[in-house]
């Protein structure tokens, strides 16, 4: 395995050492490298640096970011540049309003701290970094492990890639493939729902937020609606419910639910979802199925390939709305809203399918941009090494 620098690295890096003093905040899913990112910088920094991690079973008060941020003071004595990495700070209650007041007291006694704060939670770091820290803080996106990444590191090729997901932490294990699986359920998926989810978020159904989850994971990149749904959990209340559900899911990067795409026009309600599993390891291992069944199976290898797509779109551009479009028989699989531009994505991954959704797309739509990506048009390895906003 090689050691690997993402390109996060040198942002920080290049970020924290200019004259403009601004927290850097890194969100992202569990078990990406977030922390490997920030050990990184601080071997690289120099000067002082310290870090510190609130990810404990029973997680710290303000007291303790105030405590942090002391050691960094005294090693900034003398106006040396002093780096404070502060990991997993959603678990603080309040943690914004007590960073607000320490940056800004460090501002105006000069003093020199330059400062990283990581989660695993976008919902609670991004409410706790808009609510207190406004004009303070750049914002950066750890996504999952990416085709290349694992094919430089671990030498997988695509298909490997396709069913085993982007989690370095697991790669060593798929020579044993029920460890594998154990340890993305066990440290990756429980550690996020309970940990990421249900302890710092009231869930009056946490039983229902699992059942969600888990029929999300054998429904990849299905479209399926909320009366639906409802039918196949247990004690499912109401849509109402299982929307809110959803949005959980999705802060914690595990399961989102791409609305319908309408060309601009306004719904009364939400769509009926598509299911987008951020990383294809959290289908498969939860699955039962290893990997040379997976790929001797081609409608369900399909819905993996389909999946990966979306979760690739979804990791790449993460500040883009995506959707999916559908009108009588005719459906595309991802559509890119950016700005007044569309970009609709038809993936052939060999599973049965409506046909002609994207010419029918394009007749209603004709100056969105259109794009096949599998059999017939941009090659998978191609697809999963671009950047998706080239392809507009």
């Amino acid at each position: 395995m090689t050691m690997l620098e993402r390109p996060l690295v040198r942002i920080l890096l290049s970020r924290l050492q200019g004259s403009i003093p601004t927290l850097q905040i890194v969100v992202g899913p569990r078990q990406v490298g977030k922390t490997t990112a920030m050990g990184q910088v601080q071997q690289r920094w120099k000067g002082p640096s310290h870090y510190a991690s609130a990810d404990l079973p029973s997680p710290p008060d303000a007291q303790w970011i105030e405590t942090q941020w002391r050691i960094a003071r005294q090693a900034a004595a003398g106006r040396r540049k002093s780096l404070l990495v502060l990991d997993e700070v959603q678990k603080i209650f309040r943690w914004g309003e007590v960073v607000k007041a320490l940056y800004d007291e460090d501002r105006r006694a000069r003093i020199p701290v330059r400062a990283i704060l990581s989660g695993s939670s976008s919902l609670h770091v991004q409410r706790g970094a808009h609510e207190s820290l406004a004009g303070r803080f750049e914002r950066h996106f750890c996504s999952h492990w990416t085709w290349p990444e694992c094919r430089r590191a671990f030498r997988w090729d695509l298909d490997h890639w396709l069913f085993y997901g982007g989690y370095p932490g697991a790669a060593p294990l798929v020579r044993a493939p029920q460890r594998w699986s154990q340890y993305i359920s066990d440290s990756l998926i429980e550690a996020v729902l309970s940990r990421d989810i249900l302890q710092m978020t009231p869930v009056q159904k946490p039983a229902l937020l699992r059942q969600l989850f888990m029929l999300a994971v054998r429904a990849p990149a299905r479209i399926l609606a909320y009366n639906k749904m409802l039918g196949q959990l247990q004690d499912a209340g109401n849509t109402t419910t299982l929307a809110h559900y959803l949005n959980l899911l999705d802060s914690a990067f595990l399961v989102s639910g791409l609305n319908q795409w309408t060309g601009g026009v306004l719904r009364a309600r939400a769509s009926t979802p598509k299911l987008v599993v951020w990383n294809n390891a959290l289908v498969t291992a939860l699955g039962g199925v290893d990997f040379q069944t997976s790929r001797r199976a081609p409608a369900d290898w399909g819905w993996l390939v389909e999946n990966a797509v979306g979760a690739y779109l979804l990791n790449k551009l993460p500040r883009l709305s995506l959707y999916y479009w559908r009108q009588e028989n005719a459906e595309v699989d991802y559509v890119i809203e950016r700005g007044n531009e569309v970009l609709a994505i038809e993936v052939k991954s060999g599973r049965p399918r409506p046909a002609m959704g994207l010419a029918r797309f394009k007749e209603r739509h004709p100056k969105a941009k259109t794009l096949i990506v599998g059999s017939g048009g941009v090659p998978l390895e191609t697809f999963f090494s671009s950047d998706p906003l080239s392809w507009f």
